[in-house]
């Protein structure tokens, strides 16, 4: 599915990520856990194309995409949904996910599209006539994914998804994210806080200070103590 092979990316002059390595499959649930600033909004940014990498290659479905536009990547199907939720604050919610269905005409019908992503998140058709800022800070992060899946990607980058919610709102988005997976879907995501990493990631890699110090499945990373000083009081 993904393959993200030793890059190095800069911003300016600043040396962000160094030699970064990572994969998801098919229909894999795979967290990048780190501190803020560590470089995990950078990883996506880069795999989306708003980034590129000084070297290193990025391939999906073994197609190289790491000098391809965002907009092309987007058509090949990889759908982002970035930390600050990114809805557009004029628009209802109905449009904001239907946005996506512009933008992305190719493919299974619209209305198809539009259902898979209410059916994940049922919540939101209740709000579709709201503007964007009318809604809470978990509506919005549910609005922001179903988004991001109305685009119909084989592929979600989702970014902090978790990040200032409530802990009564944390299942419902959760849930959600759980069920794209049985929509045959794969998930690459960020989180801080090593707390919020679902039970159904299949793969954790840590990210400290631009580099990977730790990959594998989510149970042995509890074991490693030198890891666990670095994220476990991250937030």
């Amino acid at each position: 599915m993904l393959a993200v092979t030793e890059i190095d990316v800069y911003i300016q002059s600043s040396h962000i990520l160094r030699r970064v390595s990572l994969a998801v499959g098919e229909r894999e649930v795979v967290c990048v856990v780190g501190r803020n600033g560590a470089g995990k909004t950078t990883i996506l940014r880069t795999i989306m194309g708003y980034l590129r990498p000084r070297s290193g290659s990025i391939e999906l479905a073994g197609q190289p995409i790491h000098r391809r536009r965002t907009h092309e990547i987007a058509a090949m199907g990889i759908g982002f949904a970035p930390e600050d939720s990114g809805i557009f604050p004029d628009l209802t919610v109905a449009e904001n996910v239907e946005i996506a269905t512009w933008t992305k005409p190719g493919g299974r019908p619209a209305a198809e599209r539009l259902d898979l992503a209410y059916r994940v998140f049922p919540v939101l058709r209740t709000y579709a006539a709201r503007k964007g800022p009318e809604v809470s800070g978990g509506e919005r992060k549910m609005l922001s994914i179903a988004r991001a899946l109305a685009l119909d990607p084989d592929l979600l980058l989702l970014d902090e998804p978790f990040e200032g919610l409530s802990p009564a709102i944390i299942p419902a988005v959760s849930d959600g994210i759980a069920s794209i997976t049985g929509l045959g879907r794969s998930i690459l995501m960020a989180e801080s806080n090593i707390h919020h990493v679902p039970p159904f990631v299949t793969r954790l890699y840590v990210i400290e200070r631009g580099e990977i110090i730790f990959a594998g499945p989510p149970a042995d990373v509890t074991r490693d103590r030198a890891v666990m000083r670095v994220i476990g009081g991250a937030a």
